[in-house]
């Protein structure tokens, strides 16, 4: 595990990003601009999730997320090759699976073979048994959590006034509630499982907001699992560079810090914004 910092761009093989939610009041657009700045990948996987089509308004889509799509094709012209994975809150990026575009693809799931070694990388949710049969619940819980976020940044800018240190409530209520202990490693242990039957050497995921990198032992074997983990809460990617994955969390280096919180404020909604979005939640 290791932390992100640079000025410099760094030339590396690949990329696996996921769960950046864009779109939503949630996502760190500014960082995840500074992340794609930083990094000059020959290949750049984007795991599920980016823009979010479940709590997708025309009211909200602020400049700091029209840059990152706009840092990604610049990305494309230079000759990184990026591949949209289709997750579940933008599943309707499904029906273009098999579409290429030049150095741009959409798929459900693709094989990276890199130094010999097979990568299996899909979004996750096809494992999540909740959202499956619950589907309309889940769908509420994601309508509540980005309101969660919102009353998260609120929290935060008082006590960044009394010079008080960061919460993140929504973070911690979520790994209670969604990512509770048991279920992620129910989520792992079924992941883990089909890919050694498919004799992959890595398996990679997204969708649980969870970033990790660990070897799992089956019955049948043992795999190396990784989730890029999420650009809400954690801030993570997975980078393949020396011979192996790595599991990174992003930083920003000191002199940037001022630019990124300029920029993180035109994304911070306005009073008019929030009573919307309550709203909305409630269903009044």
């Amino acid at each position: 595990m290791q932390t992100i910092k640079h000025i410099k761009k760094r030339r590396i093989k690949a990329s696996v990003i996921s769960d950046l939610h864009l779109g939503t009041y949630g996502c760190k657009a500014p960082q995840i601009l500074d992340y794609l700045k930083g990094i000059d990948p020959e290949i750049l996987v984007l795991n599920g999730d980016i823009v979010d089509g479940w709590q997708f308004t025309r009211s909200y889509f602020p400049p700091s997320h029209l840059k990152v799509v706009r840092q990604l094709i610049k990305m494309m012209e230079h000759g990184t090759k990026l591949i949209y994975v289709a997750g579940n809150h933008d599943e309707v990026m499904r029906r273009f699976s098999g579409l290429k575009l030049g150095n741009f693809s959409f798929v459900n799931k693709v094989v990276l073979k890199i130094d010999g070694k097979k990568s299996w990388i899909f979004h996750g949710d096809v494992f999540d048994v909740f959202m499956h049969h619950s589907k309309w619940l889940a769908r509420l819980g994601a309508k509540g959590y980005g309101m969660l976020t919102i009353i998260n940044k609120v929290v935060n800018g008082i006590l960044s006034v009394f010079g008080k240190k960061r919460l993140s409530i929504s973070k911690s209520i979520k790994e209670r509630v969604k990512g509770s202990g048991q279920a992620i490693s129910r989520f792992e242990r079924t992941v883990a499982g089909l890919a050694v039957e498919k004799e992959y050497d890595y398996v990679i995921c997204g969708h649980i907001h969870t970033p990790a990198d660990k070897t799992i032992a089956t019955d049948k074997g043992e795999i190396r699992y990784l989730n890029s983990g999420d650009w809400v809460e954690n801030l993570t990617a997975l980078e393949y560079e020396n011979g192996e994955w790595q599991l990174k969390y992003w930083e920003p280096h000191w002199a940037e810090t001022e630019e990124l919180a300029t920029e993180e404020s035109f994304s911070r909604p306005s009073k008019a914004v929030f009573i919307s979005a309550f709203r909305e939640v409630i269903g009044s």
